[in-house]
């Protein structure tokens, strides 16, 4: 008798929910069919579109890239950052790309170079601007990025916001050559900003943990300068 019970409630259940998928089938249809066109139009757009435009704008990017690549390598450095920025020989520039194609990972990747022409050529509000447009988790282009910023700020006497940059520097990624560049970057301006005690947690995370690094051997004078200071 409790095993009949049990079973007829179970009908009785399958039935009510019987009922509400045919009262409300048209409903149901309507999402799946919602989430169906989602669907395949991320993967359309991303095979259709995102990819060639991507594809086409690394292609675009190259000869820019050549002209950034060789102005650090110092041959007619400011030249070269102006026809990276604004495209020569009838090629896009890196202001180009990020007008054409500012959705692609290429478009993101442009701003970083523009940015650092910018801080090259001493615009550094541009260099800012383009540097903080840029986004990405690059073990290196990331810290050097917002150390980039740090920089500029240094130049426009912004000393807070320099050292707020290269503190998101430093901390981005933990490698042998941007982390202690950053921490001595920080030390520095939190020297300068009277900051003595956040400047000597930094100088001595070079000593202790980046002991072989360029930035360690300089430590020792300026952690000597700021523990005077703090007595």
């Amino acid at each position: 008798s409790a095993t009949a019970e049990v079973f007829n409630t179970l009908d009785e259940g399958a039935s009510k929910t019987e009922e509400w998928f045919v009262k409300n089938q048209n409903y149901i249809i309507g999402v799946i069919a919602v989430i169906a066109v989602v669907v395949l139009g991320y993967l359309g757009y991303k095979k259709f579109i995102a990819e060639p435009q991507q594809k086409e704008a690394m292609n675009e990017m190259y000869q820019a890239k050549k002209y950034f690549e060789e102005a650090t390598n110092g041959v007619a450095s400011d030249s070269l950052y102006n026809m990276a920025l604004n495209g020569g020989e009838g090629k896009y520039g890196m202001l180009d790309i990020i007008d054409q194609y500012g959705s692609t990972p290429a478009g993101n990747l442009a701003n970083y170079y523009a940015g650092m022409a910018y801080l090259n050529l001493k615009d550094y509000q541009n260099a800012v601007t383009y540097l903080g447009n840029f986004s990405g988790d690059d073990k290196m282009l990331g810290p050097i990025a917002k150390g980039g910023i740090g920089d500029a700020f240094v130049q426009l006497e912004q000393l807070p916001e320099a050292l707020e940059y290269y503190e998101k520097a430093f901390k981005a990624n933990v490698n042998e050559f941007t982390t202690p560049m950053y921490l001595l970057k920080a030390a520095r301006v939190a020297i300068d900003l009277g900051e003595n005690a956040k400047a000597l947690e930094y100088l001595n995370r070079i000593k202790s943990e980046f002991s072989s690094s360029t930035e360690a051997t300089q430590v020792d004078v300026l952690i000597g300068m700021v523990e005077a200071k703090l007595q």
